[in-house]
């Protein structure tokens, strides 16, 4: 699969998943209308994982956007309660003013609890099929305490330790905060198939952290403009980072690394699993 093959497969899944998210969320509502602000317009990487492991066990496409949807939700629940005043205090999400800009913070935090809600009430209906329970129980802790919120909770206490974090502790900080989502887009398609997602979550595991070692890479090098949002507020801060701890080029080595493990744990899967890899790679080249 070629770079452009992959952009292609990627902005096919950002056009069913923002034509169900547009769907589910049609109205003139003004909480409907900062939902939609929310979701739409990111890469939905999330989304294109369940999609394309969905794919890779055969899955129902209706049905898998069903979770590619519902992991959207978290993800953008997430980003808008973390441009929040009282967490990371952003102004810029996606080359777009953050929700609470747009909408003010009282609607802000309103959508975030919504699309957080959304995604386990899309997750509970019964096209879904027998393994739906596993799929609900397994977002809801990688979303939660042990998962995305607690990653989040380790991040704000970094900004007031008296020491900066070391390798490991970013390296479990990150896992939780950002892992765990890839991990469960990952897997989903196994999941909802009942299959064996040892190797999948293998390959999210190492994407995961590559996904990250490549944010840290952006924050120092990126282009605000491509970005979407402000660069080099970890070094304003003094936040130990990949970057910092490893130096520049050393983390970018750490993580092509990673992405040839990404691509090394679908060998079980053949050609089939050429879209995933293509992900992998594509996490740790992009300008976004």
């Amino acid at each position: 699969m070629t770079t452009t093959q992959f952009a292609n497969s990627l902005a096919d899944a950002q056009r069913l998943v923002t034509g169900y998210a547009n769907k589910v969320l049609a109205g003139d509502d003004r909480l409907l209308e900062a939902m939609r602000y929310a979701i739409v317009g990111g890469k939905m990487l999330r989304g294109f994982l369940v999609l394309a492991s969905a794919r890779l066990h055969d899955v129902d496409q209706g049905v898998a956007l069903r979770a590619a949807l519902a992991i959207e939700c978290i993800h953008a629940y997430s980003l808008v309660h973390d441009d929040l005043p009282c967490m990371d205090d952003d102004d810029l999400r996606r080359g777009q003013p953050t929700v609470h800009r747009k909408f003010g913070e009282d609607l802000a935090v309103l959508a975030g609890d919504a699309l957080q809600t959304l995604a386990f009430e899309l997750l509970s209906d019964p096209t879904l099929g027998p393994n739906a329970l596993s799929l609900i129980r397994g977002l809801a802790q990688d979303a939660g305490k042990d998962g995305m919120v607690s990653g989040q909770m380790l991040d704000m206490a970094a900004e007031t330790a008296s020491e900066p974090l070391t390798l490991d502790q970013i390296t479990k900080l990150q896992n939780r905060k950002t892992g765990c989502l890839i991990s469960w887009s990952a897997t989903a398609g196994a999941v909802m198939s009942g299959a064996d997602s040892t190797a999948l979550r293998q390959y999210a595991d190492a994407l995961g952290l590559a996904f990250q070692i490549a944010d840290d890479i952006l924050d120092v090098e990126g282009d605000e403009a491509k970005v979407g949002k402000r660069v080099q507020k970890d070094a304003d801060a003094g936040k130990a980072t990949f970057v910092s701890l490893l130096g520049l080029e050393t983390a970018k080595s750490r993580a092509a690394e990673l992405a040839d493990q990404a691509c090394d744990a679908l060998a079980i899967y053949g050609d089939r699993a050429e879209t995933l890899k293509e992900a992998a790679r594509f996490v740790i080249a992009r300008d976004s």
